[in-house]
């Protein structure tokens, strides 16, 4: 299962949420791959401790030979590294990213991704974090994948918008990747106390969107798992977050049935419950 995690709002947790959904899917003994789109290179950093000067293979190296037309192309492969986490490894972002975009679409190397990862073989799953815009890269992953995941900070703004986001998806859909599915809308940094994060969601869920059914709480132990370089099923694996997680993981794992919210919810059951 290929799925990129998606928003072209900036701080929606898009690297936190595919770190540790990746860390999870190790953890349950399925081989992961986490590829960082993002030139700001916070999964790679996150999962792997891979400075940004570092000078070993990533990503950029695999684009840029899609460039230079080289006899002797980067194989996807070669830029992949371990982590320290059994099974999980990581395709680096580098910064460089962004000097090669705009070649890189004219020449119209949009399904090179999807070819490459359609290739690599030894996967069970491969978690695909983007930039906080549409362009290439996030066009490249979204054509690569099977499902998209879209996380949703309960705020107005990401509100305003969602709405063009999911028209943006089913555009990609529509004219480029037809197996493409929105697997669902992530609920991070969820405060079951506050009145307006409860407004929105239920409002989202009346809506018929597909908000999953696995809310993810707003937590200061999510900055110490930054800081440490640790997805939180290896720092703190019974706090939590880390069970919220988990039942997010399991959703999406499972069968489909009960996924998502088809209505409005037990707020008090989730405050006695926070």
């Amino acid at each position: 299962m290929r799925r990129v995690v998606f928003n072209q709002k900036g701080g929606v947790g898009k690297s936190t949420i595919t770190c540790n959904l990746a860390a999870i899917s190790a953890a349950d003994g399925k081989k992961t791959l986490v590829v960082d789109l993002d030139s700001q290179g916070n999964a790679t950093q996150y999962i792997s401790g891979m400075e940004k000067t570092d000078s070993s293979p990533t990503i950029y190296h695999f684009f840029q030979d899609l460039l230079s037309l080289s006899f002797y192309p980067t194989p996807m492969q070669e830029c992949i590294r371990k982590t320290p986490f059994p099974d999980l490894d990581i395709l680096p972002a580098s910064p460089l990213l962004n000097d090669i975009e705009a070649k890189l679409a004219s020449r119209y190397k949009i399904y090179k991704l999807r070819d490459a990862l359609e290739a690599l073989e030894g996967y069970d799953n491969i978690f695909i974090d983007t930039p906080p815009a549409l362009n290439f890269f996030t066009r490249s992953a979204l054509i690569a994948s099977n499902s998209c995941l879209i996380p949703f900070d309960c705020d107005a703004f990401s509100r305003q918008a969602l709405y063009a986001l999911i028209e943006n998806v089913y555009e990609i859909q529509n004219d480029h990747n037809p197996s493409l599915e929105i697997e669902g809308i992530v609920v991070n940094n969820f405060q079951p106390r506050a009145n307006l994060p409860r407004k929105i969601v239920n409002e989202l869920i009346e809506e018929g969107l597909p908000v999953i059914d696995a809310f993810l709480s707003s937590s200061v132990k999510i900055r110490e798992s930054h800081e440490l370089k640790k997805p939180m099923i290896v720092m703190a694996p019974d706090h939590k977050l880390t069970l919220e997680y988990m039942e997010l993981y399991r959703k999406l794992e499972g069968s489909g049935e009960g996924k998502t919210r088809k209505q409005g919810f037990d707020i008090e059951e989730m405050i006695l419950n926070d």
